[in-house]
């Protein structure tokens, strides 16, 4: 049982921005139909000749996201994270000072940060000299500055952070908003990721350690293949996810219908190193167990689950392994969003907890794309070729990073008095 004492935190905005899109019922649609993002590297794109295939992310100008000189050197991971900023804050119909005091308003927005800016500005220096250095090149590219340019345009005065876990960055994102939910420091949270890693120098370190998917050039929808026996690699992709999070009491009192209710969440760390998994997936599973624990939950409970699974063969496996650990004799049906919009780094954790709840409050739970012919080392529930139409109450959304940052969130039907979804 969950503890009744301790206040529901529910998701009343959502702001997406995917290669399958920016609206929330178009990424879903694409997602349970399998409609792929993922393309041969468009001609002339800087990252030409380092990536065959990319999850691209939609062309915005950053001019039209933050007028002025400063656009000129935002990287493109900001740009990201204040469209979906944007777009969650306008969903949930939240005007800070008519709704919350600033001083009570978080937020935690995190991304890997500006490499690309950083990079061209080296170039720029090494040509030009140091007064070729744009001076606006640290609120540029730093991790911190998509939470910090978020709170600036919202004026947003309360707690903020940035977190660095990876790819485990933006789930966290969403741990630590419901932490200070929880504990009252807070009465409204913007949490979430914004990533841009479709850049040369960070797709060639990919490459080099061999972690990308390779030889898929002529059929790029192909490429991202989580748990399939064909995988060879991993799909980079670009985009970023902000949900706007509130007590389901303070919901109420606005009169705004929840997406969901987050119920749970674990975390824990591999130890063991800085770029592969544990192979017995022990930590991932306790990060799993930790989160039904912190929910009230057991592995019965669960319904669906959405994998990290990043089409990599060691992360497959591992992860497999960790599911199997908890959920053995109730295993929940399982699927993974990368084989539709790639891997995009934290990003990915905030994109997936939002289908995942999609896919809680609508009973329709989305397939894994290019799953022919699952590896055996990844005996699961897999839902495969369709989305399965299946109830569900509860849900739980699994993100891993280098590092061997592990997170796992629970996720239930809205607890609001108003829901999204029709009844």
């Amino acid at each position: 049982m969950t503890d009744s004492s301790r206040p529901d935190i529910v998701v009343t905005g959502i702001g997406l921005v995917t290669p399958v899109g920016q609206e929330l019922d178009q990424i879903f649609d694409a997602l349970c139909g399998g409609r792929s993002g993922i393309v041969a590297t468009p001609e002339g794109h800087p990252a030409q000749g380092s990536l065959e295939v990319m999850g691209k992310g939609p062309d915005i100008d950053a001019a039209d996201v933050l007028p002025g000189p400063e656009s000129r050197t935002l990287d493109r991971y900001i740009v990201h994270a204040l469209v979906a900023a944007e777009q969650a804050m306008a969903d949930a119909d939240l005007v800070v000072g008519r709704d919350v005091d600033p001083y009570r308003a978080a937020t935690v927005v995190s991304g890997t940060g500006g490499l690309a800016t950083l990079e061209s500005q080296v170039v720029t220096r090494t040509q030009q000299g140091r007064f070729g250095v744009s001076p606006y090149l640290l609120p540029g590219m730093l991790p911190n500055m998509a939470t910090a340019r978020i709170a600036i345009k919202y004026d947003l005065r309360g707690y903020s952070s940035s977190i660095g876990t990876a790819c485990a960055a933006g789930a966290q994102s969403i741990a630590e908003g419901m932490r200070i939910l929880r504990n009252n420091e807070a009465d409204v949270v913007l949490v979430g990721c914004g990533e841009a890693p479709l850049f040369p120098t960070l797709a060639d370190t990919f490459h080099n350690t061999r972690a990308l998917a390779r030889g898929w050039a002529k059929d790029p929808t192909a490429a991202s293949r989580p748990f399939d026996k064909r995988r060879n690699g991993l799909v980079l992709a670009e985009g970023a996810g902000v949900f706007v999070l509130e007590r389901a009491a303070d919901a109420d009192a606005r009169g705004r219908a929840a997406y969901a209710t987050l119920h749970g969440w674990g975390a824990t760390t591999d130890a063991h190193h800085p770029t592969t998994p544990r192979p017995d997936g022990d930590a991932q599973a306790e990060a799993m167990r930790r989160a039904l624990a912190d929910a009230g939950l057991g592995p019965a409970d669960i319904g669906y689950l959405n994998a990290h699974a990043t089409s990599t063969k060691m992360g497959d496996v591992a992860e497999s392994a960790a599911i199997g650990r908890v959920f053995a004799g109730a295993m929940p049906a399982v699927s993974s969003n990368k084989g539709v919009t790639g891997h995009m780094l934290g990003a990915s954790g905030v994109i997936e907890a939002a289908a995942t709840a999609l896919a809680v409050g609508r009973g329709l739970l989305p397939p894994t794309v290019n799953l022919d012919e699952p590896d055996p080392a990844c005996d699961l529930d897999h839902i495969r070729g369709k989305a399965r139409q299946n109830p569900i109450d509860f849900a739980l959304s699994n993100s891993f990073g280098f590092g061997g940052h592990n997170v796992s969130l629970v996720l239930g039907r809205p607890t609001t008095r108003l829901s999204r979804f029709a009844e």
